[in-house]
C-alpha cells in the first residue's frame, strides 16, 4: 500500500461486515466496503514506501487474536514525505482455517492529515 499497490489487502482482510478501521487518516469505517476504500485511496497516493514494526505484542484467544505494535512509517503521499511511529492495534479472526484482520486502529498522524487537506484544498 506505501508503495502505490493495496492489491494485498484483500488477501489479508476479512470481507465481512464487521470488519472496523481508525487509520492514521482519521475517521472510521465499519464494513469491508468501508474499510477498503482508505487503503486503496492512499494507495493510489502513496510512493517510496516502508512500513516497519516493532515491539510487536501477540496474543491468540481462541479464534481471535491481537496484535500491539509500533510501526514505523516512511513514504510520499502525492509528493508530500510522510515520516513517523505510530501505535497500532490489529485484530484479528480465524475463518475458515485462516487468520483474517478484522480490525486496524492506529494513532492519528497530523502530517498525514495535512497532506490529505492539502490536496483537498488543491481541488
Amino acid at each position: 500500500m506505501a508503495n502505490g499497490d493495496a492489491s494485498a489487502m484483500p488477501d489479508v482482510w476479512s470481507h465481512a461486515d464487521d470488519v472496523t478501521t481508525m487509520h492514521p487518516i482519521g475517521g472510521r469505517e465499519v464494513g469491508w466496503e468501508e474499510v477498503r476504500e482508505p487503503w486503496t485511496a492512499v494507495a493510489d497516493l502513496a510512493s517510496d514506501g516502508n512500513i516497519t514494526r516493532t515491539d510487536q505484542l501477540l496474543r491468540v484467544f481462541g479464534d481471535l487474536a491481537y496484535e500491539l505494535a509500533t510501526e514505523h512509517v516512511s513514504m510520499r503521499v502525492a509528493d508530500t514525505p510522510i515520516e513517523g511511529e505510530y501505535r497500532a492495534t490489529n485484530v484479528y479472526r480465524l475463518e475458515d482455517g485462516e487468520w483474517k484482520m478484522v480490525h486496524h486502529h492506529s494513532d492519528l498522524s497530523e502530517p498525514f492529515v495535512e497532506a490529505l487537506a492539502g490536496l483537498d484544498a488543491g481541488a
